[in-house]
């Protein structure tokens, strides 16, 4: 059976918010999320990083972060985020949308092998049916980071994280997972640089209006040869 619990992160002495999520990788999530989100630029904006019996993470950030400013365009303050979705219409967000550099070219065989290894990378899935999975790749295929997690936005967030401390260079990564493709997703994607992001599953409108506004590929029903590419597919190559 699938297991979540409620992790609080503290940013200084401020309540940010509680995620709903798997009690793996906890701060590499909370890491990942805060990247994902626009609330840190880089992990070197964080001082100091403690995480006390998987419940709670505080994260120190450095003085000079303008932190009351980046946290006044999210609203509330204070969040709850279950496992079963993200931050709500991230695409009305009244910050800039971050855009995306057409840097990075993947052989379209490898974006199909990539997502296809997400089954078999997806142990505990198997075990329980009730987890999603997400991996970071790079422009080669070579696994990256990889997470599970009962929420997507969680998965997603914890490779983020893994990556981050890793100092790997997302601009020259694609990620891949199993869930939906949304805004918030597409959005996570284009905040900390990733140019590619494939999937298993659908996408959706916001995930498509997102793309285009932050020039992100978006990649879904990758499946057995063939795949859907519903935005700049002069990144996958044939």
């Amino acid at each position: 059976m699938a297991e979540e619990k409620a992790l609080q992160i503290f940013l200084n002495r401020t309540h940010y918010a509680t995620i709903f999520s798997s009690p793996t990788h906890q701060k590499e999530l909370a890491i990942g999320h805060l990247l994902s989100e626009g609330i840190i630029k880089s992990i070197e904006e964080i001082q100091e990083i403690r995480l006390k019996k998987d419940e709670l993470c505080q994260v120190k950030l450095k003085p000079n972060v303008p932190l009351e400013k980046r946290l006044k365009l999210l609203k509330p303050l204070s969040r709850v985020i279950l496992s079963a979705c993200g931050s709500p219409k991230p695409y009305q967000f009244s910050r800039k949308l971050p855009k995306i550099t057409l840097n990075l070219h993947v052989k379209a065989e490898t974006i199909l092998k990539s997502v296809r290894n997400l089954n078999f990378a997806a142990k505990n899935f198997k075990k329980t049916g009730g987890v999603h999975a997400a991996a970071i790749y790079g422009k080669k295929g070579n696994l990256l980071a990889f997470a599970e997690d009962v929420g997507r936005h969680n998965a997603v967030d914890k490779v983020i994280g893994i990556s981050a401390l890793n100092k790997i260079d997302f601009s020259q990564c694609f990620l891949a997972l199993s869930g939906r493709l949304t805004g918030d997703i597409a959005l996570k994607a284009a905040r900390v640089g990733i140019p590619i992001l494939a999937s298993l599953a659908a996408a959706v409108d916001s995930g498509i209006l997102i793309a285009k506004e932050t020039n992100l590929t978006l990649i879904g029903f990758v499946r057995g040869k063939r795949m859907n590419v519903y935005n700049l597919p002069e990144r996958i190559l044939s």
